[in-house]
């Protein structure tokens, strides 16, 4: 299929919409080469460099790769970029049914492999928190941002004490989205407030070495911020 003459308007960027718009539907299969720079060029009716420059931005974006004597080949037809805007776009519920599904998977995992450090991290996160706080335990207005961040400290250490490459590569680019969502439920008076009490009895299943415990106690800290959203958007 001949790929849509590029035009004259940003023309590295246009030409890389269109490569990315092409590996995305199958243009090139995963494992394929793609055309050459010059081959490219014709089709797109622009120069050469402008399309080095385009798949350069892909390779950099892990769409395709070069091989040096080969050519340029398709490794994945999702841009993790792309897939990175679409989390951050999504609202505070479907942050939250995601982070059920890596954060009980994770503490069901960190049940069985968590090192005494891992441990300590939590409790550190948990105690740093708490310095954040006013006399009645709630989050003081002038510093919810480090108080978000102390209590997505503890949810890494929760999933890096899975010790899951994979899995915490994952919940690292995803914890920008968790922090903005916890950002936005603590200003929020009709969200339920953070309660130590269920970090802790998290933090405790995983030291007891229960996967299940765990898994259900991940489960059970998130299930009441998932409630009160859907019952706000059911009165909305």
């Amino acid at each position: 299929m001949a790929l849509r003459a590029a035009g004259r308007q940003s023309l590295v960027d246009t030409v890389v919409e269109q490569l990315r718009t092409q590996v995305a539907a199958g243009e090139w299969r995963v494992g394929e080469r793609i055309p050459t720079e010059h081959a490219l060029a014709e089709q797109l009716q622009v120069g050469r460099n402008t399309v080095r420059e385009a798949v350069r931005v892909l390779v950099h974006a892990g769409m395709l790769r070069s091989r040096q004597g080969e050519g340029t080949f398709v490794v994945s037809t999702a841009d993790p970029a792309e897939v990175m805007r679409g989390v951050q776009r999504a609202g505070v519920r479907d942050v939250l049914e995601l982070r059920i599904a890596l954060e009980a998977e994770a503490a069901r995992l960190a049940a069985t492999r968590h090192e005494p450090a891992d441990l300590r991290r939590m409790r550190d996160a948990l105690e740093a928190q708490t310095a954040f706080e006013d006399p009645e335990g709630q989050p003081d207005s002038g510093t919810l941002e480090l108080y978000a961040d102390h209590d997505v400290e503890f949810h890494k250490a929760v999933v890096e004490a899975a010790h899951n490459t994979a899995l915490t590569a994952t919940y690292s680019w995803f914890s920008s989205s968790v922090r903005e969502a916890l950002l936005t439920a603590l200003g929020d008076r009709d969200m339920p407030r953070i309660i130590h009490g269920d970090h802790h009895a998290l933090m405790e299943a995983i030291a007891s070495g229960d996967p299940d415990a765990a898994a259900r106690a991940a489960r059970a800290l998130l299930e009441r911020p998932k409630q009160a959203v859907e019952s706000l958007l059911a009165e909305n």
